[in-house]
């Protein structure tokens, strides 16, 4: 297998807290990895030292052999990386259809000149956009929803609008960001096939979850991160039964 992402003793401060501490893990191509452990561990910060949201203090982001971590967070999306948010940030006032099509802008190449003008490129490329955020929309099945407003989405419908639009980027490479969060165990039990589609069609996965459920079934390869430090790295069977694990879920008697 080949190595897509490569953390690189990965460290973000903030003031004296140290949120990511010399954090490293390998994600290959075409794995599902979950990213876990307690709330405050340092994951969503993680995720946004991959992302560019973050610029970290030491270390380096490697995706696909090129550093990334002083990229804009534009251009690591024109590489290929797309992402959900754990606050769902979809663009309420518009139809489910128009937060998909956000999501092709970064692969449109006609300008202002081009939209003001109606060129034959112009209209080309919005018919593809168009086909594609539809396309999207029924992968996660949301098809018949397309003219709805997001505001009128149900959560978990919300949260499954994220995923389309962040697809409709065409990533290799997606991060999901507590994709099941205000989910019912049905429409998690659809969100986990949804995650084994995404990777079929050739997307690495990598996700932070609270349902461990939903990790143990979906994720083939597990990091646990405690106090912004990793602390175990394995499968799911491995990590159910390792004690640090336990010790940082459940506690230890004296506490």
């Amino acid at each position: 297998m080949t190595t897509l992402l490569s953390l690189k003793n990965l460290t973000k401060r903030f003031g004296g807290l140290v949120a990511v501490d010399h954090v490293n893990f390998d994600v290959e191509a075409g794995a599902i990895v979950g990213l876990i452990g307690p709330n405050g561990a340092g994951k969503t910060t993680v995720f946004n030292l991959i992302t560019g949201n973050y610029r970290p203090d030491e270390g380096d982001v490697i995706f696909d052999n090129q550093s990334i971590k002083t990229l804009p967070t534009h251009k690591i999306v024109s590489l290929g990386i797309a992402r959900t948010f754990q606050t769902i940030r979809l663009f309420h006032k518009l139809a489910a259809i128009e937060n998909v099509l956000a999501g092709c802008h970064c692969r449109m190449q006609s300008g202002s000149l081009a939209a003001m003008f109606r060129t034959p490129t112009q209209r080309r490329e919005e018919h593809q956009a168009l086909q594609t955020a539809l396309k999207e929309l029924e992968f996660v099945g949301l098809q018949s929803q397309a003219d709805q407003l997001a505001e009128n989405l149900s959560y978990g419908n919300q949260r499954l609008l994220e995923i389309a639009r962040a697809l409709a980027t065409q990533p290799r490479f997606i991060i999901l960001d507590e994709p099941a969060g205000g989910m019912n165990n049905q429409e998690t039990a659809a969100l986990i096939q949804t995650i084994r589609n995404i990777r079929d069609r050739g997307i690495t996965v990598l996700l932070i979850e609270h349902d461990m459920s939903l990790v143990m079934e979906a994720c083939e390869q597990l990091v646990v991160i405690e106090n912004g430090a990793k602390i175990a790295e394995g499968d799911p069977q491995a990590i159910q039964s390792d004690p640090k694990v336990i010790e940082a879920y459940l506690g230890t008697d004296e506490e």
